[in-house]
C-alpha cells in the first residue's frame, strides 16, 4: 500500500479500522493508483474476512470491491457537498453491471455494511433526495449489507438467495446480531432460525415467534 495516502484511500481505511469518516472539502476523482491501491487491500481484507467464514472456495471479486468502495466514498462526500452534482449522481454512484455471486456479495460488503448509516443520514436531512432512491437500489441488491436497516425487499426467492452453505450462514448470522426482525419473520428464514437454534432457541433469541 502505498504511503501517498488519499481522501478515496483514508475514507476506506478509517471506516474499516475505526468506523468513523472524514468529509473533504470537495469531492476527489479517484486516480487509477488509487483504484490499484484499493485493489491490494481488499484482497487483504477478504483473506482476513476469510478466515472467519471457513471457506476456501469463495474468492475476492477485487472488481465488485472497488465498485462497492467508490459507492461508499461518493455516497459519505455527497452527504455535505452537493453543489454541482445534481447532474454527476449516476457517475459517482453507478449501477452494479458485474456477476452478482456470493463472491460478488461478500467482496461488495466489505464497504456496503457501512452504507445504511450514509442512507439514514441522507433520509434525515432530505427525504425527497434523489441520492437516497439512488442508495436504496445499491442495498436491494445487496441486501445482506442491509441487514438491519429497514429496506423493503420485494420478489427475493430466499430458497434460491440462501442456497449457498457458506453465504446462508453468514446472512442468518447477521440476522441474529442485529436482531433483524423483520427479515426473522419470512418463512423460509425463520425454519433456517428455528433449525439452528434448535432446542436453545430461547437462548439465542428468545422474542421470536415460529
Amino acid at each position: 500500500m502505498t504511503e501517498n495516502r488519499s481522501p478515496f484511500l483514508d475514507t476506506l481505511f478509517l471506516l474499516r479500522q475505526e468506523e468513523c469518516i472524514t468529509i473533504f472539502s470537495n469531492i476527489h476523482n479517484i486516480s487509477r493508483r488509487e483504484e490499484e491501491d484499493a485493489l491490494d487491500y481488499f484482497q487483504t481484507e477478504f483473506e482476513k474476512e476469510r478466515l472467519e467464514f471457513l471457506s476456501d472456495t469463495i474468492i475476492c471479486d477485487r472488481e465488485t470491491a472497488v465498485w462497492a468502495a467508490k459507492v461508499l466514498y461518493h455516497s459519505a462526500q455527497l452527504h455535505l457537498i452537493r453543489e454541482n452534482t445534481a447532474a454527476g449522481l449516476e457517475r459517482l454512484i453507478p449501477p452494479f453491471t458485474g456477476k452478482r455471486d456470493v463472491s460478488a456479495l461478500l467482496s461488495a460488503d466489505l464497504s456496503l455494511r457501512f452504507l445504511p448509516q450514509i442512507v439514514s443520514a441522507l433520509q434525515i436531512a432530505d427525504p425527497e433526495d434523489p441520492l437516497v432512491q439512488m442508495l436504496e437500489s445499491v442495498l436491494k441488491q445487496f441486501h445482506y449489507s442491509a441487514i438491519g436497516f429497514d429496506l423493503e425487499l420485494e420478489g427475493v426467492n430466499w430458497e434460491e438467495e440462501l442456497k449457498d452453505k457458506t453465504y446462508r450462514k453468514l446472512y442468518l448470522e447477521r440476522i441474529v446480531e442485529k436482531k433483524a426482525y423483520k427479515l426473522a419473520e419470512i418463512p423460509h428464514i425463520n425454519q433456517l432460525l428455528i433449525a439452528e437454534f434448535g432446542l436453545y432457541k430461547d437462548i439465542f433469541w428468545k422474542e421470536l415467534k415460529q
